[in-house]
């Protein structure tokens, strides 16, 4: 089922990994002139054009953008048990985990009465987005929300696409998910005009006042996506999220199901979806194939998935040697990294460029979708190998606190007046010595 790449025998440069190695193709440049139009309408007539653009696209038109905070406690009180204490239990973990991440202000005594401190302030306000289309997804409320109030974020709004089944309001699994996390500001906007609206904010139909907000996360399609882009610098983005990937490095000790398995659930996303094996063995290659004909079959959304794996972004990869393997998924920086091989804690602890790391048979990928404490928002399309997931380090700023008493400056006021001379920039130098008593 899956299309191979044979690279036994040979070792590929790290350029030729990149063009060889199976991706999802996402041009977000070829979407923006369609982006355009919506976020110039936004700004212009802000909530109207948000309104119309509901009706079209979600086929729905909301009373207001604002979802009452009734509506939120209504789907929480009605939501299944299960549901809840399973969503519990995943925020439970992911503040246990976000937690720890939380930086401290750290002081550096430079010279005697001369201090540098780097402060970390949360940002202000921000806007986190919950994708709403082919499924639902409380989970991504958690993972956007959980690490903001980890930060000290002191103003959080959630946007989600409102449902022609709900009455123009987001899913209920949503606004449960907000009410359980204490969010109590819910806009029912999808799409890039979600964006839009959170850069340049407005005003409600019943008056009230959408303020904008100044960063954006969570995952969202291609004209989402586009919108980020378009507005980045008006307001700070998380990443450029494209369609999920899943790449399993493997050695004859693994077993076929649980490879197949996990292939299936990220190619359960969407269409674009990529699943990648990357395997010293053949025979296993050969037998995931045989698993993913007989599982696929009886998935739930078996058309969704079988284009997904069958697409130029998805395959198996073979190579002579685990160290071959790794080479190869550094290349590929998955957003989504598993290993399932004979020593998996000590591979995984060589992998250099990946979103998250499962280590061994026991940790699926579906388990940090939910309940590992990890975070599942990830870099994607090879931004691995540079960027982060989303952490509580996304909501903080670092700044810098320089405190100088007069012996520290003039002790250094030298070689400040040299540097800024040697830049030909005297007027630096002089900003010094016209605080000092005398010359330097």
């Amino acid at each position: 089922m899956l299309n191979r790449t044979d690279l036994r025998g040979r070792v590929p440069s790290p350029a030729q990994l990149r063009a060889l190695l199976p991706r999802a193709e996402m041009d977000v440049d070829a979407v923006l002139h369609q982006v355009r139009p919506v976020v110039d309408a936004v700004r212009e007539r802000g909530v109207d054009a948000v309104l119309e653009y509901a009706e079209r696209f979600d086929k729905v038109r909301p009373e207001r953008v604002r979802v009452p905070r009734s509506e939120c406690d209504r789907a929480l009180a009605e939501l299944d048990p299960e549901v809840r204490e399973a969503l519990e239990e995943s925020i439970a973990r992911a503040r246990a985990v976000h937690a720890d991440q939380r930086r401290r202000d750290v002081t550096t005594r430079v010279a005697p009465g001369g201090t540098v401190t780097e402060r970390w302030v949360p940002v202000r306000r921000v806007g986190l987005y919950a994708p709403g289309g082919l499924a639902v997804y409380p989970s991504s409320v958690v993972m956007n929300v959980v690490p903001a109030q980890t930060a000290g974020v002191e103003s959080l709004v959630l946007c989600s696409p409102p449902q022609a089944d709900f009455g123009g309001l987001p899913h209920p699994t949503t606004l449960a998910a907000a009410a359980l996390l204490g969010v109590d500001e819910v806009w029912a906007v999808g799409g890039a005009q979600a964006v839009a609206l959170l850069a340049y904010g407005g005003t409600d139909t019943d008056g009230a006042e959408l303020e904008p907000v100044d960063l954006v996360t969570g995952p969202g399609n291609i004209y989402l996506t586009a919108a980020k882009r378009m507005l980045r610098g008006l307001i700070g983005i998380d990443s450029e999220a494209g369609p999920t990937e899943i790449a399993i490095l493997a050695d004859d000790t693994a077993d076929p199901v649980h490879v197949a398995a996990d292939l299936i659930s990220q190619a359960e996303h969407d269409t674009l979806a990529a699943s990648v094996l990357v395997t010293t063995s053949e025979r296993l290659a050969d037998a995931v194939d045989e698993q993913l004909a007989e599982r696929v079959a009886a998935t739930k959304h078996r058309e969704r998935v079988e284009q997904a794996l069958r697409g130029t972004q998805s395959g198996t990869v073979l190579v002579s040697t685990l160290e071959e393997g790794l080479k190869v998924v550094d290349a590929y920086a998955a957003e989504h990294l598993e290993i399932q091989t004979e020593n998996a804690r000590e591979v995984a602890a060589r992998v250099r460029n990946a979103g998250a790391v499962f280590v061994g048979p026991y940790a699926p990928v579906s388990l940090g979708d939910y309940c590992a404490g990890s975070n599942h928002v990830l870099p994607t399309g090879g931004f691995a190998r540079h960027s982060s997931g989303l952490s509580v380090q996304s909501f903080l700023r670092g700044i810098h606190v320089v405190d100088y008493d007069e012996q520290a400056l003039r002790e250094v006021a030298d070689k400040v007046v040299t540097l800024a001379n040697a830049e030909d920039l005297p007027a630096h130098g002089e900003a010094v010595t016209a605080r000092l008593s005398k010359d330097v």
